[in-house]
């Protein structure tokens, strides 16, 4: 089986309903995607996320506030409470985003921070986004003992060098159907060299769709997509990268091994 590491169901606009979700999920499990992380962006989303995950058992949250969403506010002691509910296994999606950004640094610092202390004090693992911020991104991380929780650095485009420091930091590097594009070269090298017990596969639906359907809607079944290629690009057998990326995301999200009672 495999494990979507990394979307956003509650904002597929094909997916408007309950009904029309149910049929999302069941085309994902119908490709042997057994369990998705549904990632929060939005602290003033995270109710209603919530709710339309409801449903299903087979869904996992994360809470917390994105680098580019940060001037909506962090009342941290709020986020705290989400990230206590059962089925948060996660913090983030948070970091540092110079490049959409870079006039709102300072904020997202000083939310990054928070966001990194929260998950040392509730012990669950980080969600990191980073763009043009990798040497803050890193020190970051250093200096509020993120090791002490570890994470993923998700849909990974950096280069190898942040990737190594991240590695060292007891982190995982989560790759997204970016990997499939032509100019994904760079990429590729740094995920060919990503060792076996670090790395998980996503979507990030509903952006960034992998080749063969580019110009659609992302969804979580095509991170099957995106693990064939990434298979493929490693010299490695389909059912291998299957299970050893799904042994990594309960290796790291322990909270969501509980609830599968892995």
């Amino acid at each position: 089986m495999l494990i979507d590491s990394h979307c956003h169901l509650d904002r597929l606009k094909t997916a408007p309903d309950q009904a029309s979700l149910q049929e999302i999920i069941a085309a994902a499990k119908a490709r042997d995607i057994a369990y998705f992380l549904c990632v929060n962006v939005r602290q003033q989303g995270f109710t209603d996320m919530k709710q339309k995950m409801a449903a299903f058992d087979e869904v996992f949250l994360s809470a917390g506030v994105h680098p580019l969403d940060v001037q909506d506010g962090l009342n941290i002691d709020e986020v705290e409470q989400f990230a206590r509910d059962e089925k948060v296994i996660a913090i983030g999606e948070t970091g540092l985003d110079y490049f959409y950004a870079n006039e709102t640094k300072a904020l997202q610092q000083q939310c990054f921070e928070q966001q990194i202390a929260l998950a040392v004090k509730v012990e669950k693992p980080l969600i990191i986004h980073t763009r043009d911020a990798r040497e803050d991104t890193i020190n970051f991380l250093k200096q509020g003992n993120a090791d002490r929780v570890g994470g993923v650095l998700h849909c990974f485009t950096e280069s190898w060098e942040m990737a190594k420091e991240a590695l060292d930091l007891g982190f995982y590097i989560s790759v997204s159907g970016i990997v499939t594009f032509k100019n994904a070269g760079d990429l590729r090298n740094v995920i060919r060299k990503v060792p076996k017990d670090r790395l998980l596969v996503e979507t990030d639906s509903p952006y960034l769709a992998p080749v063969p359907h580019r110009g659609k809607e992302n969804q979580p079944a095509f991170v099957r997509d995106v693990a064939e290629f990434v298979a493929e690009l490693r010299g490695e057998k389909y059912p291998d990268l299957a299970q050893y990326t799904t042994e990594n995301f309960f290796n790291l999200f322990k909270d969501a091994a509980r609830l599968t009672g892995r």
